[in-house]
């Protein structure tokens, strides 16, 4: 039995394993083809933080393979009317995996350390794996195999930006990240990430520029995000030279695409120049987040061979 609470948790052949069997159940859904590998399979939905990709993907991914999501609310009352191991091991009892959505990360490592079925990190404060896979195999779909390249994120270093850089070091892909000091990656995820993922290749820079020359993909996000709403000032005017626009676009290559988790605070980290155009991957991207996390949930209940 296995947890995703970050992809540190990943080795590269898992990830390249997910990436198969979600390519595999993708072209199958494009040709009409749902099989039921999960009939009988429950997936609880438990859920702190609004959603619109990571609840309704989980959901159609589910109903896809034969299976069924319960989304739970604040009316379950997790973390307030028992204890963390009753309400974990309870909820187990019912359910075949779990995605929690919630606030600080700890939150979901207390989740999974009671809970006998996996758990899989819908977002946190710390990290958003299933964003990042779903990234990088919408990259490889459009550039083909991804070692050796590189992408680039532009603006505050999140918990979307941390799991790309995982997920890039394991690939084999470079990650160039502008950022302003303020909002870049603190001294204990690069320690971190050094130690875990030794081949890493990161390149930290003040200058967007510097950052997409050479990348086949240039990313951002919000630079405020949920639970952050007292900066949004502040940030705002420090990240206004981190806006994607076709200027900055200009200095990547000819056929990098333009990625964005979304949902997108348009004419702040990107004008609609860029994510209406011929750039941009959003919509791929996001329907790839179903995808990806059914061969995510096929892998980590072992449903297919």
């Amino acid at each position: 039995m296995r947890h995703l609470l970050t992809l540190f948790e990943l080795s590269p052949d898992e990830i390249h394993r997910v990436f198969a069997i979600s390519k595999e159940l993708k072209e199958k859904f494009q040709h009409g083809i749902r099989e039921p590998i999960l009939r009988g399979y429950s997936l609880a939905l438990l859920f702190e933080k609004p959603s619109l990709r990571t609840r309704v993907s989980f959901e159609a991914a589910m109903t896809h393979l034969g299976g069924n999501a319960l989304f739970l609310g604040a009316d379950v009352g997790w973390g307030q009317r028992e204890s963390a191991a009753d309400f974990s091991l309870v909820l187990s009892q019912y359910v075949d995996t779990v995605v929690c959505r919630t606030t600080a990360h700890a939150r979901i490592e207390e989740l999974a350390k009671y809970c006998t079925v996996p758990v899989i990190n819908g977002l946190t404060d710390a990290a958003h794996p299933c964003q990042a896979l779903a990234d990088l195999f919408t990259l490889d779909e459009i550039h083909g195999p991804l070692a050796g390249k590189r992408l680039a994120y532009i603006g505050d270093a999140n918990n979307v930006a941390r799991s790309l850089a995982v997920c890039c070091g394991k690939l084999g892909v470079e990650l160039a990240i502008a950022s302003p000091k303020q909002y870049s990656f603190d001294r204990a995820f690069l320690d971190r990430l050094a130690g875990e993922v030794p081949d890493v290749k990161l390149l930290q820079t003040e200058d967007p520029r510097e950052a997409v020359r050479g990348a086949v993909g240039v990313y951002t996000d919000v630079w405020t995000s949920m639970g952050q709403e007292a900066e949004a000032a502040v940030r705002k005017e420090v990240l206004a030279a981190y806006q994607v626009n076709p200027s900055l676009m200009e200095h990547a290559p000819e056929g990098a695409v333009f990625l964005h988790c979304l949902p997108a605070r348009r004419g702040e980290e990107v004008t609609d120049e860029v994510i209406d155009g011929h750039y941009s991957a959003v919509i791929i991207q996001a329907a790839n987040r179903m995808h990806v996390q059914k061969g995510l949930l096929a892998w980590i209940l072992n449903a297919i061979d």
